[in-house]
């Protein structure tokens, strides 16, 4: 007998195990849900908050109090039904993993089913009919999938109108497009633009405050890559250096390229960041997110030649993907090496070193991809993600404690700032798409070399200039500290660095200069009676640099110099 028929199918005979104790958040969720007892309901929850549980036990009293008589599951992947499926054995509930549109019917046994959203598209009219059959609650996890296409969410839609009750979950709320998710509401707001609008809100801030989730430290890594084009030319840059959009794509690729050494100085640096948390932590595990199959295999013997083990690699067309990624989660090997299809949803508690490898660039995947790493098992747990020093990248690192929500529309005017437009443009993209997407034959990779760039933690930026041993120091951080206890060590080694004898280095919190430069900015503003927006495009071009948000400390520094000098008369 399998996990998911083990258990009574009696909503009656829930065992008491659905009444352990929740977390506070759990609780308030439940509350809310009861006082409206809504047909729709919108649960955003951070990656690793316990979206789950609380779903099940909102299905148990639904149940139980004979609301529904049956209970449908819709998740993204094949993996993550079974995974539903075996969370909810566990509390009494029955669901079927195996039930397709093929078979059509399911034992009497069961309770419900656990489907995909691809399988619910390929037969909505029968979905349809089981929950005109039945009163059902259909939990839609991760809704925002239910958008992915047009002929996706039409299917969702057909299939489930009809349900008693329908409960929508999201870790991640936005996507990259204006497609609605189904049976999500949306509120116009002062911008007359219609963004989602959730019934209860989780967000990582809050999940970090109450140590839900692990606090999350970034180690970007830039390095001089060398290219040649489609007409011959070579062509040479540091990565994250501000250059045109093309030039920066290229780097990245470049530094992705598995016949360099950026990526092999990456992996080691991870995997002695692995070894020092491993000290505190011994099970933590480390996880590689490849852009395709082709890198990951290569990144693979990479790990092999590094570790002298072969790491598990996951494939997204692998039958056996599934069970390879569950044999990880259970053993207390070192490394995994994926390509996409552990980017959401994946339950792999010890995870706590990542190898951001991968193109996909959009906000939505690459908070999916941190999602893998920050469910906390034990206080004190830190994630650590090594990433290229991109831009865009490092932008979306120093907002993850931002709430975002999904936005049917686009402003058209408005006083918008660059770095708002940036933004813009970075949602629009599609969400699996491949920032670096071109023609092979119109790119070769010749050269790429790492070097040790910067941290970001808690909000702060913390970086060394020049990088020499001084990146062991951030590598042999002990892995188990408080968030606070973090970031008084970052900034102790890089103050205690500045006594060395070595090159200087020196400790930079660049939020801290943006803050300072915004302030004078605003002040000016006020006192030559013209807008901020043209005070920072005045010092941009009397300065030079990127846009504030792009902006490195020398360059804020000079801003604010520049400014203050304004403000006293002397241009």
């Amino acid at each position: 007998m399998t996990p998911a028929t083990a258990a009574s199918p009696r909503p009656d005979r829930v065992p008491r195990g659905a009444q352990s104790k929740l977390r506070a958040w759990q609780t308030a969720a439940l509350e809310a849900y009861r006082v409206n007892d809504p047909r729709d309901f919108l649960t955003v929850a951070t990656p690793g908050a316990g979206k789950t549980t609380y779903a099940l036990r909102l299905a148990a009293d639904l149940l139980d109090r004979r609301v529904v008589e049956r209970v449908v599951v819709v998740a993204p992947t094949e993996h993550l039904k079974t995974q539903w499926a075996e969370a909810a054995a566990a509390i009494g509930i029955s669901l079927d993993p195996e039930f397709s549109g093929a078979r059509g019917v399911t034992s009497s046994d069961h309770l419900g089913v656990a489907v995909t959203y691809a399988g619910v598209a390929a037969n909505s009219l029968l979905h349809r009919r089981r929950v005109e059959d039945r009163r059902t609650l259909v939990i839609l996890d991760e809704v925002h999938h239910a958008g992915d296409s047009l002929s996706w969410g039409e299917s969702v839609r057909e299939a489930f109108e009809p349900a008693t009750r329908r409960l929508a979950l999201t870790g991640t709320p936005f996507r990259s497009d204006i497609n609605p998710i189904p049976f999500v509401s949306y509120v116009p707001g002062p911008d007359g633009v219609g963004r989602s609008a959730a019934d209860h809100v989780y967000g990582y801030a809050d999940a970090l405050r109450d140590h839900v989730v692990r606090p999350v430290m970034f180690l970007a890594y830039s390095g001089r890559m060398r290219w040649r084009t489609r007409a011959g030319d070579e062509v040479s840059a540091v990565l994250g250096e501000d250059q045109a959009m093309d030039v920066t794509q290229q780097a990245w690729r470049t530094a992705l390229d598995p016949q360099g050494e950026w990526i092999p100085q990456v992996l080691r640096a991870a995997n002695r960041r692995l070894t020092e948390v491993r000290q505190h932590v011994p099970d933590a595990g480390g996880l590689v997110i490849a852009s395709d199959q082709t890198k990951a295999r290569a990144y693979a013997k990479q790990l092999e030649a590094i570790t002298g083990r072969k790491p598990t690699v996951v494939l997204s067309d692998d039958p056996k993907a599934g069970s390879k990624i569950s044999a990880f989660s259970a053993s207390n090997d070192r490394w995994m090496v994926a390509v996409r299809m552990v980017s959401e949803g994946v339950d792999v508690p010890r995870l706590m070193v990542g190898v951001y490898a991968t193109s996909t660039s959009t906000p939505l995947y690459f908070a999916q991809a941190v999602g893998r790493f920050v469910r906390a098992r034990r206080r004190g747990e830190t994630a650590s993600i090594f990433l290229p020093s991109v831009p865009l990248l490092l932008r979306l690192a120093g907002e993850l404690e931002e709430e975002r929500d999904h936005v049917l529309g686009r402003l058209g005017t408005g006083d918008w700032t660059e770095e708002d437009v940036l933004v813009a443009q970075a949602l629009q993209e599609r969400d699996t798409a491949d920032l670096l997407a071109d023609d092979q034959l119109s790119f070769e990779a010749l050269e790429s070399e790492a070097t040790f760039d910067r941290i970001l933690f808690d909000g702060g930026e913390f970086g060394t200039a020049p990088a020499t041993v001084e990146e062991e120091e951030f590598l042999g951080i002990p892995g188990l500290l408080d968030a606070d206890q973090v970031s008084d060590l970052l900034r102790s080694r890089g103050a205690g660095a500045k006594s060395k004898a070595a090159p200087e280095v020196v400790l930079v919190d660049v939020p801290a200069l943006k803050r300072e430069l915004n302030d004078c900015v605003k002040a000016y503003a006020r006192q030559s009676g013209t807008s901020q927006a043209q005070v920072h495009a005045e010092l941009r071009r009397v300065s030079g640099g990127p846009e504030v948000a792009r902006a490195s400390a020398a360059e804020l520094r000079t801003r604010i110099e520049r400014i203050r000098a304004w403000a006293v008369g002397r241009r």
